[in-house]
C-alpha cells in the first residue's frame, strides 16, 4: 500500500480502472455483434445495443480525459497519446457506428497495452482474436446486403478474415463494397503486423534458450577450471611438504632397524 500510494495519481487511477473498462470493452462486443448475428432483432434491443455502445466509448473517452488531467505534463502526454485523442474525437466528428466501432477498438488496445498483468502474448492473442471478430462482424454487416455481395453469412465473413489476415487471400470470398475493401485493407496491415509480432516473439524464445544454454555451459567450464586450478594448488602443497621432510616422491618414509645383540644375562 505504501507503494501504491507514492506513485503518480495517473498510473493509481489506470491501476484502478483497468479491469472495469476491460469488462466494458467486452460489454461493447456483445452489444455490437447482436444486432449483426441476430439482423431480426426487435428494434428496442437494437437500440439497447446502440446505446451500450455510446456508454462504453463515453467511458474510455472519459477515461483518456481523466488521465490528461491527472497527468503533470499534459503537453508531452497528448503528443504520445495523440492515436487515443483522434479514437475520442472520431465519433464526434462522424457519428457512423462504424467509426464508433473502430475508435472503442483503438481506446481498448491501447489500454489493455498500459496494463500490467497482461502479458504480451495475451496481448498479441487478444487482438488476434479481437481484428478476426470484429473484422468478420463488420464486413458481414457491410456486404450482406450488397447487391453482388458474396460474403453473407457469418461462416463467410469468418473465413474470409481469417485468409485476408494471414495474407492467404483464396479469393473465394471478397468484398465488393468500397467500404468492405477499406475493412480488408486494415485487417491486411494488422495481419502483417500481428504475424510479425509473433514471429519475433518465437525467435526471441528460441534465442533466449540458446543463451541460457550457453550460459549453463560456460559456468560449467568455469567451474571445472576452477577444480582444475585448485588440484594443481594442491599438488604444490604436498610436494612443498614432502620437500621440507626431506621425502623424496620415490623414497620410502620407513627404514629398517638394525638387528640387537643378546647381554650376558641371556647367555
Amino acid at each position: 500500500m505504501a507503494g501504491l500510494k507514492q506513485q503518480p495519481p495517473q498510473i493509481r487511477w489506470e491501476n484502478h480502472t483497468q479491469r472495469p473498462l476491460l469488462a466494458l470493452a467486452v460489454l461493447f462486443a456483445l452489444a455490437y455483434a447482436v444486432p449483426i448475428v441476430a439482423p431480426d432483432a426487435s428494434a428496442s434491443i437494437r437500440e439497447a445495443c446502440r446505446v451500450v455502445e455510446w456508454v462504453v466509448w463515453g467511458a474510455f473517452a472519459a477515461d483518456y480525459l481523466v488521465r490528461l488531467v491527472l497527468t503533470e505534463h499534459r503537453l508531452h502526454f497528448v503528443r504520445h497519446h495523440w492515436l487515443d485523442l483522434l479514437a475520442v474525437l472520431l465519433p464526434l466528428l462522424r457519428p457512423f457506428q462504424l467509426l464508433r466501432v473502430i475508435s472503442t477498438l483503438l481506446l481498448v488496445g491501447r489500454r489493455a497495452r498500459m496494463a500490467t498483468q497482461i502479458k504480451l502474448t495475451t496481448y498479441v492473442g487478444g487482438s488476434v482474436v479481437g481484428l478476426l471478430m470484429f473484422g468478420s462482424l463488420a464486413v458481414l454487416e457491410v456486404e450482406r446486403e450488397a447487391p453482388d455481395g458474396n460474403i453473407r453469412s457469418l461462416g463467410d465473413a469468418v473465413w474470409w478474415s481469417f485468409t485476408t489476415m494471414t495474407t492467404v487471400g483464396y479469393g473465394d470470398h471478397s468484398p465488393t463494397t468500397g467500404l468492405g475493401r477499406v475493412l480488408a485493407v486494415g485487417l491486411m496491415l494488422s495481419g502483417i503486423a500481428l504475424l510479425g509480432v509473433v514471429t519475433a516473439n518465437i525467435a526471441a524464445w528460441f534465442i533466449s534458450r540458446f543463451e541460457s544454454d550457453d550460459a549453463e555451459e560456460r559456468r560449467q567450464t568455469a567451474a571445472i577450471l576452477e577444480l582444475t586450478d585448485e588440484v594443481r594448488a594442491l599438488r604444490a602443497q604436498v610436494a612443498a611438504l614432502q620437500s621440507r621432510e626431506g621425502v623424496g616422491p620415490g623414497s620410502s618414509s620407513t627404514s629398517v632397524p638394525a638387528p640387537s645383540m643378546p647381554g650376558p644375562e641371556a647367555r
